[in-house]
């Protein structure tokens, strides 16, 4: 049975969705006003990893997650960039999908934009106005913590110890570093520096804060109630918070049953900055040659709930965890041995898929469960002679099957078989490839071991075999 741990209890929770079988999860987006980080990437990996396996255990996914479209930082940079707001959020959310693409990450269900959900967080804040949970003042609006009386049960926050600061209360910057302890924004007057960037609405002319983005729109997708809410566990206070205070106050229900936070990602021990030089997002990665599948392994083979210290000597490392799935998957493509009666490969498959299960049911244990499928690979190894074509396809099914959850293994793979394919229709390749198998046929070994050299050079690794030949690629990923 699968459990999660659920940020509100601080515990281990076997998890039952609010439907049987149904989950309805929503994750905290990116806000488009540059290129997200590795860090950001962090987040992403996880919630794929989530809902992969989810699916994988049978229950059908519901996904929803946002994209902030309008806040300070994207009215100030689309200002300094000379564009207009949609122009310039939608270059940065192109990007954040080809990010996604790259990386393999299945894409939610839905991705809602701000700015496309004005009016429902209109009618959400007119609802705290008339439930007395917001108050008005200098034309912008406000949520009174004081009457929410389990406010900040999310992050283990007491009420009665926030400070008080009364001169902070009106503050209108909705920053996201910054940890608003105070009343918070929930529609901001229209200010001269937001230019053109405002609604006129019943509620008033401005535009909304950045908590009630979210409330709005996972409850007009996902219900007043729903399963699965994600994101860093730098959101829990203030964002996450207040995101339960402001729809258990208008609906009166419990808005989330469980919450799950993946930790920070560091980078060679220190705090990811631009002063530092060690702030990375995806095309740094491409830029250094690195394949975006190897990162997303780098992102996902760490614990969610562990930070992940990140340097590019994890690429070394990586590559030869998938260089493991990728010889196996190799070796087995040479096997052309028929009804063999060797080995009980359905009752090692079964064997190896319980135990994966119980190791990712542990609040997705993925080191343990990487460790459980290379042991499958490493007892097959021993006897892999002892296959044949049929086994050889069930242990292929079973390794692509458990691959939907990890999703690195076989889109490297098929990149792989198209990279030597090219090189293996190319003329001058197959024309040495031919030389040599007459050189070795004449027993002129010397040529034959020069022109090998040569195809090594090329990119290509000869073996030799009882049967012939085969060719690898010298570099892969």
């Amino acid at each position: 049975m699968l459990k999660l741990f659920n940020t509100l209890s601080r515990k281990l929770e076997l998890f039952k969705p609010l439907k049987l079988k149904k989950v309805r999860m929503y994750s905290c987006g990116p806000t488009v006003y540059n290129y997200v980080h590795l860090g950001n990437l962090r987040a992403y990996i996880f919630v794929d990893l989530l809902k992969r396996y989810l699916r994988y255990r049978g229950f059908v996914v519901k996904h929803v997650m946002n994209i902030t479209d309008v806040d300070d930082k994207t009215i100030r940079d689309s200002k300094k960039n000379n564009k207009s707001l949609k122009e310039f959020t939608d270059f940065y959310l192109n990007a954040f999908l080809e990010d996604l693409k790259l990386m393999n990450v299945e894409l939610p269900d839905i991705m809602p934009r701000a700015t496309e959900h004005i009016n429902e967080m209109v009618a959400l804040i007119k609802q705290l106005l008339d439930k007395g949970y917001a108050y008005k003042a200098n034309g912008s609006i406000y949520y009174k913590i004081s009457k929410c009386l389990n406010y900040g049960k999310l992050a283990q926050i007491n009420r009665q110890d926030l400070k008080k600061g009364a001169g902070r209360k009106l503050v209108t910057s909705d920053d996201y570093k910054k940890e608003e302890v105070n009343d918070f924004v929930l529609w901001k007057a229209r200010q001269p520096e937001d230019g053109n960037v405002f609604w006129d609405t019943k509620i008033g002319r401005g535009r909304p804060g950045w908590h009630i983005e979210c409330s709005a729109m996972s409850m007009k997708y996902l219900g007043k109630s729903f399963d699965i809410h994600t994101g860093g566990t730098d959101l829990i206070f203030p964002h996450h918070t207040n995101e339960i205070a402001q729809s258990e106050a208008v609906t009166g229900k419990k808005f989330v049953k469980y919450w799950l936070h993946n930790a920070h990602l560091i980078v060679d021990g220190k705090k990811m900055s631009k002063s530092l030089n060690n702030f990375y997002t995806l095309r740094d990665v491409l830029k250094k040659e690195y394949n975006p599948l190897i990162l997303r392994l780098i992102l996902l083979r760490t614990h969610y709930q562990q930070i992940l210290n990140f340097s590019f000597k994890e690429f070394k490392e990586a590559r030869s965890i998938f260089k493991n799935f990728l010889d196996f998957l190799l070796d087995l493509d040479l096997i052309t041995n028929k009804n063999q009666e060797g080995l009980n490969i359905d009752e090692k498959i079964i064997k190896n898929r319980n135990a994966f299960k119980k190791a990712m049911d542990n609040d997705l244990n993925i080191s343990l469960a990487l460790a459980i499928i290379f042991d499958f690979i490493k007892d097959l190894n021993k006897n892999i002679k002892l296959l044949d074509i049929k086994q050889v396809k069930t242990i292929k099914q079973y390794i692509f099957e458990i691959d939907s959850v990890f999703g690195f293994i076989s889109p490297l793979y098929k990149q792989y078989q198209k990279d030597i394919n090219k090189l293996l229709k190319n003329a001058k390749i197959k024309e040495l490839l031919d030389k040599r198998k007459k050189m070795r046929k004449d027993g002129n070994y010397k040529r034959a071991d020069e022109i090998r050299d040569m195809l090594l050079k090329k990119g290509l690794v000869v073996n030799d075999t009882e049967e012939g030949y085969n060719v690898r690629l010298l570099h892969f990923p």
